[in-house]
C-alpha cells in the first residue's frame, strides 16, 4: 500500500513541472486525492460493501470534483491534472501510468450490464476535455487530443484528433508528451490537397481557354 501512495507521489512529480515538493502535492492535488479515495473506494466495492463504496465515491466527487466508480478498475501512477469534471465509469480499465487531464469522460454508450466502458493501455495520454465512449480499446502510449471524442480502437502508440477521432500518427515515440499544441491537423493535408487540385485545374481551364482561342484565331 505504501509503495502505491509513493509511486502516486513520483507520477505528480514526473508529469507536472509545477510541482514543487511533496508538502504541496499531499495538500493542493485534487487528482491524487482522487486516485487514493477510489482505491478505497475500490476495496470496499470488491470485498461486498458495495453501498459503502459507492459513497466514498460521492464523496469523493464532493471533495474533488472528479468522479470514478469505485467499480473501475485503475493501475499504478495513475495522475489526474487539474482534475475538475473527470468521469470514469464502471467497467473502465486503466493500466499504470496513464495521464488525463481536466474535463475527460471515460463513458458507456450501453445501458446493457456489461462492459460498457473503455480499456485504456499503460502511458497512454488524454487531453483536456477528450470524450472516449464504448467499450473500446485504446493501446499502450496512444495519445488523445484535447476535445476530441473518440468511439472506435485507437492502436498502440497512435495519436487521435478530432471529432469524431481519427488517427492522424501512427507509431509515435512512447511517452508523455505535453505539446498538445503541436498534434497534427486531421483536416490540413486534405485541405492542402484540395486547393492543390483547385489550382491545378484553373490552370488547365486557361490553357483550355488559349487553346479555343488560337482555335478561333485560325478559322
Amino acid at each position: 500500500m505504501f509503495k502505491t501512495i509513493r509511486e502516486d507521489i513520483q507520477g505528480v512529480f514526473s508529469r507536472d513541472p509545477a510541482a514543487r515538493n511533496i508538502v504541496e502535492v499531499l495538500l493542493c492535488y485534487p487528482g491524487l486525492h482522487a486516485i487514493w479515495l477510489h482505491r478505497i473506494a475500490h476495496f470496499f466495492w470488491h470485498t461486498g460493501s458495495r453501498t459503502f463504496g459507492r459513497f466514498i465515491s460521492h464523496s469523493n466527487r464532493f471533495l474533488t470534483g472528479i468522479e470514478i466508480h469505485p467499480g473501475a478498475k485503475i493501475g499504478r501512477r495513475f495522475f489526474i491534472d487539474h482534475g475538475m469534471g473527470v468521469v470514469i465509469g464502471e467497467t473502465t480499465e486503466i493500466g499504470d501510468d496513464v495521464l488525463l487531464y481536466q474535463g475527460v469522460v471515460l463513458g458507456g454508450t450501453s445501458l446493457k450490464k456489461k462492459k460498457r466502458h473503455p480499456t485504456l493501455g499503460n502511458k497512454v495520454v488524454v487531453g483536456t476535455g477528450a470524450k472516449i465512449l464504448g467499450p473500446i480499446t485504446l493501446g499502450d502510449g496512444a495519445m488523445v487530443g484535447a476535445g476530441s471524442v473518440v468511439v472506435k480502437d485507437v492502436p498502440a502508440d497512435a495519436t487521435v484528433v478530432g471529432i469524431p477521432g481519427r488517427i492522424v500518427e501512427e507509431h509515435r515515440k512512447i511517452g508523455f508528451d505535453l505539446e498538445h499544441g503541436k498534434l497534427p491537423d486531421p483536416f490540413a493535408e486534405p485541405l492542402r490537397i484540395l486547393f492543390q487540385e483547385c489550382a491545378n485545374l484553373h490552370e488547365e481551364l486557361k490553357r483550355l481557354q488559349e487553346e479555343v482561342k488560337k482555335i478561333r484565331e485560325n478559322k
